[in-house]
């Protein structure tokens, strides 16, 4: 580890970045900032405008779009409240061109001087890639607004909150090959059990991504059942043609897949949790599955809340927030369970 360091330090510092980055974006979504920017270009808006001129031709490019044409022009914005939303969606990229140049220059450096072994070389192009794509993927979701229906498609919000919470765990992986680079004996029924935890975590993210992006969040804002006492309330199969479509695109059922699956990601930590009681554990594999269950309780919690309060920004940041952690703690202790 120690001939390492520097290399761990740079790959640790990728992930709170990336950490932040999700911060951020989930300020702009929450804030309705993210269709404030119209365009990309990789240099020319690195910075705000810098002139009330510069200014009031980026508004007049705004109001060219949907979001101010069918919504913001009815509700008195004005210039002030255009510098707001913009300021969040460009700290959001400006973060992103930050997370490519310490992820690009220090991956040179270490390159030139040799060190890193092939097989982390493969990952950091690996990452390199991810990063990219995930670059497009921002503005294949902003692009979706900009056309007919003021705001992104929830398919493309999900698939880049998704890939960003992907990228974060694959390079904490990376990073956690290189802390503990020897192996240990691996308990199979644990690895199997914590693979599947990770899918089904991964799968609620993503149902996470469609209850933002639908704004699902604001209706059946009771626990633990839904609206009228129901557990199952007939919305959830009415609003679209099949049934498919409504646990996909429909409100009702987006947001009853989320709540449901809450359940079954809680009982998975918890059943690792008594299986790996079963079993001799290092200390560390102990300490992951302890936080695991920790993580996942509070998580669960920080959800009702969220849903029974409509969604405040804090607890809407805060639920997001957990699930990062969670994810973080998750992929510990699959690594620990796997190498």
């Amino acid at each position: 580890m120690k001939t390492n360091k520097p290399v761990i330090i740079w790959l640790l510092s990728g992930c709170v970045l990336l950490f932040i980055m999700v911060m951020v974006g989930g300020i702009t979504r929450l804030t309705n900032s993210g269709l404030s920017m119209t365009d990309w270009h990789l240099v020319t808006d690195t910075f705000p405008p810098t002139s009330e001129q510069a200014w009031n031709e980026a508004f007049e490019e705004y109001k060219k779009f949907p979001e101010y044409q069918k919504i913001n022009i009815h509700n008195d914005f004005t210039l002030d409240d255009y510098k707001f939303i913009y300021f969040w969606e460009w700290f959001h990229r400006f973060i992103g061109r930050i997370i490519g140049i310490v992820f690009i220059i220090p991956f040179v450096y270490f390159l030139i001087k040799k060190k890193l072994d092939a097989s982390t070389i493969k990952k950091c192009i690996i990452l390199l890639f991810m990063g990219g794509f995930q670059g497009f993927l921002g503005w294949f979701m902003v692009k979706s607004g900009l056309i007919d229906n003021p705001d992104v498609s929830h398919y493309r919000l999900a698939l880049h909150l998704t890939f960003a919470f992907i990228t974060f765990a694959y390079t904490l992986w990376v990073a956690l090959d290189l802390i503990y680079p020897n192996k240990i004996e691996v308990i199979l029924p644990l690895r199997k059990l914590a693979r599947i935890a990770m899918m089904v975590l991964i799968i609620q993210i993503i149902y996470g991504g469609f209850v933002a992006g639908l704004n699902a969040g604001l209706i059946h804002n009771h626990w633990p059942l839904m609206s009228e006492g129901k557990l199952i309330h007939e919305t959830v199969w009415i609003e679209q043609p099949t049934v498919l479509q409504n646990l996909t695109e429909g409100k009702s059922g987006v947001q009853f897949v989320h709540r449901t699956l809450a359940y079954v990601v809680v009982g998975l930590m918890i059943l690792l949790f008594v299986r790996s009681k079963k079993y001799s554990l290092s200390t560390l594999q102990s300490k992951s599955v302890k936080t695991l269950v920790l993580f996942v309780f509070i998580q669960f919690i920080l959800g009702i809340f969220t849903l029974l309060f409509h969604v405040p920004l804090w607890l809407g940041l805060a639920h997001q927030l957990m699930a990062f952690l969670l994810l973080s703690a998750m992929t510990f202790t699959l690594h620990r369970f796997s190498k």
